[in-house]
């Protein structure tokens, strides 16, 4: 049985060499010098965006360190459209990618929003040169998601018109927008406007000229909410059913 044994450690050892001298050739002269040799590690497909590199990983991962901001950079760096949005502003100094960004998972699309990610970049980055996104945390603060000021990143899309403060985590929580226990008032109430803001069209012509009189109200007010909607929808108008005509 001995002789089996040696069979399978020299097996073994021939192994590891072959990969260890593989690692090395891709290490020195980039994955295209060794055939096949992306199919064989790559943990799934690319998303279409970066399927062009699919058989150039150093493109990506740096040897024994992984995948490094510096490689996104690279290309992302000039991406002015990402880096005037207020909302993706932040990209110009997070320095961080793959936390956030994954790819090899196929055609789903290589954005993951962790808020977990966002407290610890956070904690990671200078106390004292805070951004917007993580300006409440502190080096010293629990692993709480309610430590992040999440006014600073949704403001612009708050349906409150401040109406309610900044305490978002008051209200929401990370997983979903909806508010657990959230009752709506009564259908028959008729104070709308105190949580609800008209849209634009409602302040120009249009509103009468043809929101009135779909709705059979010709002498409503914009405030007035209750004569032309129904609770359920804002295209379920009164006596006329469902209409969407913006």
């Amino acid at each position: 049985m001995k002789w089996k044994a040696l069979i399978y450690l020299l097996l073994v050892t021939v192994t590891v060499a072959s990969s260890i001298m593989a690692v090395g050739t891709v290490y020195r002269k980039g994955s295209a010098s060794l055939p096949h040799w992306a199919t064989l590690v790559r943990p799934g497909a690319l998303s279409t965006k970066h399927a062009f590199l699919s058989n150039q990983c150093e493109a990506c991962h740096t040897p024994v360190k992984g995948v490094e901001a510096a490689a996104c950079i690279s290309c992302h760096a000039a991406d002015a459209t990402t880096l005037a949005r207020e909302s993706t502003a932040f990209h110009a100094t997070i320095q961080t990618c793959a936390t956030c960004h994954v790819e090899h998972l196929g055609e789903v699309r290589p954005t993951r929003m962790d808020h977990d990610a966002l407290i610890a970049i956070g904690r990671s980055r200078l106390v004292n040169q805070p951004s917007p996104w993580f300006a409440s945390l502190s080096g010293h603060a629990p692993a709480d998601l309610g430590t992040l000021d999440c006014f600073a990143c949704h403001s612009n899309r708050s349906p409150h018109r401040d109406l309610f403060g900044k305490e978002c985590a008051a209200c929401h929580s990370t997983a979903t927008w909806n508010v657990a226990g959230f009752k709506h008032p009564s259908p028959s109430s008729t104070e709308c406007a105190q949580c609800h803001q008209a849209p634009p069209s409602h302040y120009m012509g249009h509103f009468e000229m043809v929101s009135e009189k779909v709705a059979g109200q010709e002498h409503a007010r914009v405030e007035q909410c209750y004569l032309c909607h129904q609770t359920d929808a804002w295209n379920d108008i009164r006596g006329v059913g469902w209409y969407k005509h913006h």
